[in-house]
């Protein structure tokens, strides 16, 4: 199995790309967020590579983070979706963005990404929401914190999450609270929702 590849960028023309490794041209496929951040043909360049093995060919799929390479290995395990849909929504959404659509079951936003319509975008929140959250509680975190988010909301959210909350629950509860409370009262009245007892 490769896991990542390091050599010479030879060509680039999305998705595909191919890198001269000790005078081997390895072909693969990568997203548009990969492809943002190549050098320039000739450089160095070292991706991540998820390896696809069918009867017919052998597939190299390249990625120029390890989250991305997770998020796609995430995306390939949803019943209805290949590695053309996965490296479709990489291309169109960062780790970021994929993350608070599902925060948000934002089916709209999915349906943006070129061959995902309603079912499949509802079945990736049905089926990603939970995965991604524990595999990538940092990312949904971050997406709850834009510049300007009020200190005593991230206060409370990694406080409930250091308790052992989700962070997608965490952060839904203290949003849906009073801006202007304390952290410690944001804790207080989250930690009454968590535990169902709302006052």
């Amino acid at each position: 199995m490769i896991g990542w590849i390091q050599g010479l960028l030879m060509e680039k023309q999305p998705p595909a790309l191919m890198i001269n490794v000790n005078g081997i041209g390895y072909e693969l496929e990568a997203p548009m967020t990969t492809f943002f951040d190549l050098p320039a043909t000739g450089e160095a360049v070292t991706l991540f590579v998820h390896m696809v093995v069918r009867e017919d060919a052998q597939l190299l799929f390249g990625f120029s983070s390890k989250q991305q390479r997770e998020l796609f290995r995430s995306l390939i395990k949803v019943n209805g979706v290949g590695p053309k849909v996965a490296l479709a929504v990489l291309s169109t959404l960062s780790a970021e963005e994929l993350v608070q659509c599902m925060v948000n079951d934002d089916v709209t936003q999915l349906c943006k990404v070129p061959g995902i319509g309603k079912k499949t975008a509802q079945r990736l929140l049905v089926e990603m929401k939970d995965r991604l959250t524990k595999e990538f509680g940092d990312v949904v975190l971050e997406s709850n914190r834009p510049d300007g988010a009020p200190s005593q909301e991230q206060d409370a959210i990694a406080a409930l999450v250091s308790l052992g909350y989700r962070p997608i629950d965490a952060s839904r509860v203290v949003k849906s609270l009073d801006k202007d409370l304390s952290s410690e009262d944001l804790i207080r009245q989250a930690l009454r929702h968590l535990s169902g007892n709302v006052l």
